[in-house]
Order: structure tokens, then C-alpha cells, then sequence
């Protein structure tokens, strides 16, 4: 049942939506793991700030700028490939499909794994007890002991944000995107001309992304621990997406027009010897 030809889109629809299951239903649940405190930990007790960026900044510049690298290099792709007999038209929204399914199947996936480590693990952030604002008068510290037993004042949508540090969302999606991109133009730009530009490229991409990263830290929204893990899981998922779904680095087919290239039903799940869209622009 998993041969490309009997596949038809709707289960790369359901697969999408399998991955992003747990972001679906965690997220809206909005109940992490209520984790209690120590009085002398120093690490919670940072005043609260305003994001530097934004998660709505954050979704509405790198998602269109996602989308744009994708649907402008797979048509440029398609053009420089000459496809004999098919419409250009046609060819170009196939290889859209693929590209920006892949991509939006990895950040599911780096979305979902990244909610799950939140909603389970409930690491304070460090601005937690800023927002708590505890009764004090109700808490014994002079023990020095583990507090779990305490109401916090503050308001709840706010105290429940900060039980959400671990890890930064905003890391591993930025990282994701930034990373996806600069391997994406590592397949893409094959030419002699773009030697230096595609690795300056690929450097600026990824400085966005430890940006994003540093400014969670000096924002006071997450310690550093969970800045690395969220840059380090969004480049694994990453790397997974572009060399375990989407194919990119395949060789490249000659740009003749095959039979099963004729089958209307294309989905992301296509062998490599018949589905790579894409030539060697040397």
C-alpha cells in the first residue's frame, strides 16, 4: 500500500495532521506540569520583560519568508530544467506540493516534539516568580526545602506561560526554518557563480536563528539550557526533513516526461529515481 502510484494525496493530508497531533491538542489544553520551587533558587526570580520577538512576529515573517524561498527556487528550478513535453504551469505546482509539504510536515513534527517536552516537563522560566507573585506568608523557606504547596496571585494565563520553559519554541522553530533553507539552497544552488553567495546565504539564515535564540535568553523567557536544546532539536528535524522526506539531494533524472510522471496523483512519498523535479544546474 505505501508504492507511490496507489497513494493518492490525501494521506500525506493525514499524515500532516498525525504529526501535528500532539501540538494540536497540547497547545489548546494550555495544562503543563505544575512544578514547585526552591526558595533560594536564583534562576527564577528575573523580572518579567516584553519579547524582544514576538511568536506572532515570529510566525509572520519566517513562514511567508519560508514560503517565498520555496515557491521562487522550485520555479526558477523548473524553468532552468527545460522539461520536455508538460506544461511548465503544472510542473512547477507539483514540485511546490513537494517542497512546501516537506516542509511543513517537519515543522509539525518539530512543533509537536517541542510541546510535548513542554506540557511534560514544566520547567519554570525564569521570570516565573515575577508572575506567581506567591503568598510568601504562606511558604516556610527557612528550611531551604522543595516548596510545591503554594498559590500564586498573579494572573493564571500568565503563571501558566511560565511554567513552559523547557524547551524555547521560538529556538526550535526558527532553527527548523533557518536550517531547512540553507540545506534547501545547498541543493538548489549548484551553480559556479553562487559558490560564496550560497554560504553567505546560509550564514545569515542561521545567525537569524541564534538571534532569535539569544534574545529568549536575554528577554528573561528561558534559560540558556533550553535556548541549546531548542536550536539543537529544530536542526535535527531539520536534517530529517530535507534527507528523509523531501529528497532533495537526489540525483537528478533526465527532464523527460515518464509515464508515472503522468499519474495526476503526486504525493511526498515518490522513489527518488522518478520524483526528484529537479536538474543540475552547472
Amino acid at each position: 500500500m505505501f508504492e507511490a502510484s496507489g497513494i493518492p494525496v490525501i494521506f500525506d493530508v493525514v499524515c500532516f495532521v498525525l504529526v501535528g497531533l500532539p501540538f494540536f491538542i497540547l497547545t489548546p489544553r494550555h495544562s503543563p506540569f505544575k512544578r514547585g520551587f526552591f526558595c533560594n533558587d536564583e534562576s527564577i526570580r528575573f523580572p518579567y520583560k516584553e519579547d524582544t520577538i514576538s511568536y506572532q512576529l515570529l510566525l509572520g515573517v519566517m513562514i511567508p519568508f519560508t514560503l517565498i524561498v520555496l515557491v521562487c527556487g522550485e520555479f526558477i528550478s523548473v524553468y532552468m530544467c527545460r522539461v520536455k513535453n508538460r506544461s511548465l504551469r503544472r510542473k512547477w505546482m507539483m514540485c511546490v506540493y513537494k517542497a512546501v509539504g516537506s516542509a511543513v510536515f517537519g515543522a509539525a513534527a518539530s512543533q509537536s516534539l517541542t510541546d510535548i517536552a513542554k506540557y511534560s516537563i514544566g520547567r519554570l522560566r525564569p521570570y516565573f516568580l515575577a508572575v506567581c507573585n506567591p503568598v510568601w506568608d504562606q511558604i516556610d523557606c527557612k528550611t531551604g526545602g522543595y516548596i510545591e504547596n503554594f498559590t500564586c496571585t498573579g494572573n493564571d494565563f500568565e503563571v501558566t506561560e511560565a511554567r513552559l520553559s523547557f524547551y524555547s519554541g521560538h529556538s526550535s522553530f526558527s532553527m527548523y526554518c533557518m536550517l531547512f533553507l540553507s540545506l534547501y539552497l545547498q541543493a538548489r544552488m549548484r551553480s559556479k557563480w553562487s559558490r560564496l553567495l550560497r554560504p553567505t546565504l546560509q550564514f545569515f539564515l542561521i545567525a537569524t536563528a541564534v538571534y532569535v535564540g539569544l534574545t529568549r535568553v536575554s528577554d528573561y523567557k528561558h534559560h540558556w539550557s533550553d535556548v541549546c536544546v531548542g536550536l539543537l532539536q529544530g536542526g535535527l528535524v531539520a536534517v530529517f526533513t530535507v534527507f528523509c522526506v523531501s529528497n532533495f539531494f537526489s540525483l537528478p533524472v533526465e527532464p523527460v516526461v515518464s509515464q508515472a510522471e503522468e499519474d495526476p496523483h503526486s504525493n511526498l512519498q515518490e522513489n527518488s529515481n522518478n520524483s526528484n523535479h529537479y536538474c543540475n544546474t552547472e
